[in-house]
């Protein structure tokens, strides 16, 4: 069974394990009795292997804050023409 977080207003959060049929129903708080309702958050990527954490982070960036990467300014390609002005079908015209 997996474990879900709640949070009572009176105590604050708890965690508890829950059958995923019983997971939107109200949880009674462990100290007070109280309904406490369920709290959502991010699952746990800790334990996930360092690659897949990296792409994952790297992904959730992008859509927000693209990468941008650019060539430095008057390095010469492979076949040794100049492409600092960003257009190699243009060398020689």
């Amino acid at each position: 069974m997996p474990v879900y977080e709640f949070l009572c207003e009176s105590c604050g959060p708890f965690e508890e394990r829950r059958s995923f049929e019983s997971t939107a129903e109200p949880m009674p708080c462990p100290k007070c009795g109280d309904a406490a309702r369920r709290v959502y958050s991010m699952p746990a990527t800790k334990r996930m292997p360092t690659g897949l954490f990296k792409a994952l982070d790297r992904s959730e960036k992008s859509a927000s804050e693209p990468e941008v990467v650019r060539r430095p300014a008057g390095r010469q390609s492979a076949q040794g023409h100049n492409h600092s002005h960003g257009r190699p079908w243009t060398v020689g015209h």
